[in-house]
């Protein structure tokens, strides 16, 4: 596996960032929990059958397992992606699904919704580690 600094870029910034909210996210009090649940809820509802504590601790897990996965350069680049590209439209799904998150058109972000409509650059940076690991695999081939 090749070095190059725009990979190491596209995984070290938001692996790190991914790495922080998740430690932020490990003493979440029971109200902070049962917010969050209740947004993710709206994507996913079976998250409404774990109690706050237990979803808080997940997200959190969750989170540090898809940061140490973006920063761990053992990890293939695709793999990382994929990680990214599932946490990213677990967001995204979020995003869509809340009706207070967009304007009339179901798409523009609301002031609500701009922090997490944000997680589309993390689907970008997703699509661009998978795509940029199939065109070294076809280039070694040749």
């Amino acid at each position: 596996m090749a070095f190059s600094l725009s990979n190491a870029a596209l995984r070290a910034i938001p692996g790190a960032f991914i790495i922080n909210s998740g430690l932020g996210k490990l003493n979440l009090d029971e109200q902070s929990a049962g917010y969050m649940q209740s947004m993710a809820a709206k994507a996913f509802p079976a998250v409404k059958d774990l109690d706050a504590a237990t979803f808080g601790k997940a997200l959190a897990y969750s989170e540090l397992a898809v940061g140490g996965t973006l920063v761990a350069p053992f990890i293939p680049t695709r793999v990382a992606g994929l990680a990214l590209g599932a946490f990213a439209g677990g967001m995204l799904a979020m995003y869509f699904k809340t009706e207070e998150f967009t304007l009339e058109d179901g798409i523009r972000p609301s002031q609500e919704g701009t922090a997490v409509s944000k997680d589309s650059w993390l689907a970008a940076i997703a699509i661009a580690l998978i795509v940029q690991s199939k065109g070294k695999k076809k280039s070694k081939k040749k």
